[in-house]
């Protein structure tokens, strides 16, 4: 019965593949490991919230607690990317939160902790081609938490723009385009702007009418 329920402590089967340990050497590791990997987590998430989270299964009164927290950070902007990596002073205390934080919510995601074989400068970077997460790239939905779409979808509603764009400079050139608007007018360097002349109706030939009248008023009162 003992293998019925897998234990909520053992680390998973992921290799870093730019760690060239062997398996042997990366299960004795992590074996001591005091360094999780977390992942899942909201691109506005902050150290505090982790902080805080993370440090509910720490022991300060045997010198233990939280000794670092390292920000996933996007390779081209610098904003989080939605990991982390929290370094514990004791073995025990990392295990602690893998049996009791992994798989709860933070920011309303379900995050997801790992033992990692130990933080080395540079890993705090996606390694994605747009700068942030390898999954981002593959990904295909709207996730609010995450940026909005996954890189994959943007790439896709970029070329199905370009592809209307294309289609729509072809339809307003050659013989049989589309016309245009008629505002090309404004750009012609011709001055000449014909006008209609004054017929009799129009305001300043009724004005001269009225002048008139109004002689001939003061004549007949004379």
């Amino acid at each position: 019965m003992a293998h019925v329920v897998p234990l909520l402590d053992q680390p998973s089967n992921y290799k870093d593949s730019q760690n060239r340990v062997d398996r042997q050497a990366q299960f004795e590791t992590l074996s001591k490991s005091t360094t999780l990997y977390i992942g899942n987590l909201s691109f506005y998430t902050t150290e505090e919230q982790i902080y805080e989270l993370f440090s509910k299964c720490t022991s300060p009164e045997e010198g233990g607690g939280v000794k670092r927290i390292i920000m996933g950070l996007d390779r081209n902007t610098k904003t989080p990317c939605g990991f982390c990596f929290v370094e514990y002073y004791t073995h025990a205390e990392a295990l602690a939160c893998m049996r009791y934080v992994s798989g709860t919510k933070l920011d309303e995601r379900v995050i997801r902790c790992d033992l990692d074989l130990g933080y080395k400068e540079g890993r705090q970077y996606g390694r994605g081609k747009s700068g942030g997460q390898v999954r981002d790239e593959h990904r295909q939905d709207y996730d609010a938490g995450r940026g909005g779409w996954g890189a994959q979808a943007q790439r896709l509603e970029m070329e199905r723009r370009r592809e209307v764009e294309a289609r729509y400079q072809d339809a307003t050139d050659g013989p049989d385009a589309v016309a245009g608007g008629g505002g090309d007018w404004k750009d012609r360097g011709d001055s000449t702007v014909l006008k209609r002349g004054r017929s009799p109706g129009d305001e300043g030939d009724g004005g001269s009418r009225a002048v008139r009248s109004r002689k001939e008023r003061e004549q007949d009162d004379e």
